[in-house]
């Protein structure tokens, strides 16, 4: 049986339909795995004890911290002192889009965030487009 112009078969509707399940999965799956790596994208370092350098605990920048420390740096990186060794991520995100031939991004280390503003006038903030971190 022929198909008239305007009609269509309970096939073509299930190969539509699946197509169209596939399609909005697929998208489904991107647009998770684009949340993901914004959030799990973070700068962090490890860095074994040296019982050469210290038994008391960790050193980060020329200081003994106490195993089981936790504390902030002034480089804006979260850290923490085991047994193991000093681990450290940072707690800010970098602007990665705007207009960076009329704007400069600007970080201030007391709140550990950046500001994008326009660089003729730095009372005016620009639209960022994106963020890294």
């Amino acid at each position: 049986m022929a198909l008239q112009p305007g009609t269509t078969s309970a096939e073509g509707d299930r190969s539509n339909g699946t197509i169209s399940a596939f399609w909005k999965s697929f998208l489904g799956f991107l647009f998770a795995t684009g949340i993901l790596v914004i959030l799990c994208d973070t700068y962090c370092f490890f860095q074994a004890n040296d019982p050469a350098i210290s038994t008391e605990g960790c050193v980060r920048d020329g200081k003994i911290h106490k195993s089981g420390t936790n504390w902030r740096t002034e480089d804006c990186h979260r850290c923490n002192c085991s047994w193991h060794g000093l681990s450290c991520c940072s707690i800010f995100i970098e602007p990665g889009d705007y207009d960076r031939e009329t704007c400069v991004s600007i970080f201030n280390k007391n709140t550990c965030r950046y500001t994008v503003v326009e660089k003729a006038n730095p009372s005016k903030t620009c639209e960022i487009y994106s963020w890294v971190g």
